[in-house]
């Protein structure tokens, strides 16, 4: 796989999560075009550049949950919540937010 060419399928994927829904990293990867490639969207994830227009803080783990450390989770959460997603004891309700194009 090559390393530019998943950079940007997953950036573009990444791109289509409509404002307001959460994927999860694996859900990002098959979007992409790579199932089972959960790891390849978090790293690609961790690269982008700080300050990127890209809504990485709609991507969470298979559980509902944060998976960034502090001080990114709470800007994760802040985002997520501006956009109408709400956390319950730091979940979010997948059956209610995830997106499935």
């Amino acid at each position: 796989m090559e390393k530019q060419n998943s950079l940007e399928r997953i950036c573009q994927a990444l791109a289509a999560i409509p404002k307001g829904r959460v994927v999860t990293y694996g859900d990002l990867a098959e979007m992409a075009g790579y199932p089972r490639a959960a790891r390849l969207a978090g790293q690609t994830l961790r690269k982008l550049p700080r300050g990127t227009k890209l809504p990485w803080h709609r991507v969470i783990n298979a559980q509902g949950r944060i998976s960034l450390p502090e001080p990114g989770a709470s800007r994760q959460r802040e985002r997520l919540e501006r956009e109408g997603v709400i956390l319950l004891k730091g979940r979010v309700d997948m059956g209610k937010y995830r997106w499935k194009p």
